[in-house]
């Protein structure tokens, strides 16, 4: 056990600096193509630096995801209590995940629900916000989201849908991809659903809320 745990500190510290060449969604997804190449697509995947990724594309995704993010140590006590509280109510437009329990989630874990799974998202989570910086939890996190069918990262997703490289994006186009978040497989950036157009507008309102770009200056 001492071992797995050294050789996991020791991976967090190289990725630390080093661009991540993947993630165990982007490794699943390539691992189906190379099964079945006639059924299954390989991950659109592009690593993009942070210097590279346009401010309000940062902050529209920590305005969808994670408002707390520059404040808490990896999980949001409030929208879990939130969360809990809604669960029999009406649904919230913000999910109780933060975006470090997405980080760990995309990079090292599965989908699914489970005590077992919860406890490891948590402790990469506590962990990751140990070793990395809030900035670099924020440039993996938009290298390894998903924003499209089997398109990975915010430039491979620029790409994809805008036909543009991330810095070329307009405040509008940036809030749709973070608008896509939650349902990335299903949502069609191009052509909105009434309640992606809902989710969409709510982002632009409340980044003006937050103060704008300014806001990244608390990272």
């Amino acid at each position: 056990m001492f071992g797995i745990v050294l050789f996991y500190l020791i991976v967090l510290f190289v990725f630390r600096w080093v661009p991540i060449p993947s993630s165990a969604f982007i490794y699943h997804q390539n691992a189906l193509h190379k099964a079945q190449p006639n059924v299954y697509s390989a991950a659109n995947y592009e690593w993009i630096d942070w210097k590279d990724i346009p401010s309000d594309v940062v902050l529209a995704v920590i305005t969808a995801e994670d408002q707390r993010f520059p404040t808490h140590w990896g999980v949001d006590l409030i929208e879990m209590r939130n969360a809990i509280l809604n669960r029999k109510g009406k649904s919230s437009i913000r999910g109780a995940s933060t975006i470090t329990q997405q980080v760990a989630k995309n990079l090292f874990l599965w989908n699914g629900r489970s005590y077992i799974r919860k406890g490891m998202e948590v402790f990469i989570s506590l962990s990751l916000e140990l070793v990395w910086s809030k900035k670099r939890i924020l440039e993996v996190y938009l290298n390894v989201a998903q924003f499209a069918p089997v398109t990975f990262g915010v430039k491979a997703a620029s790409k994809k849908i805008y036909g543009k490289l991330p810095m070329e994006l307009s405040k509008e186009e940036s809030a749709m991809l973070a608008a896509v978040l939650p349902t990335p497989a299903k949502s069609t950036a191009l052509d909105p659903s009434p309640t992606l157009q809902k989710r969409h507008a709510w982002i632009l309102e409340h980044m003006e809320k937050l103060g704008g770009v300014t806001y990244l200056n608390r990272l």
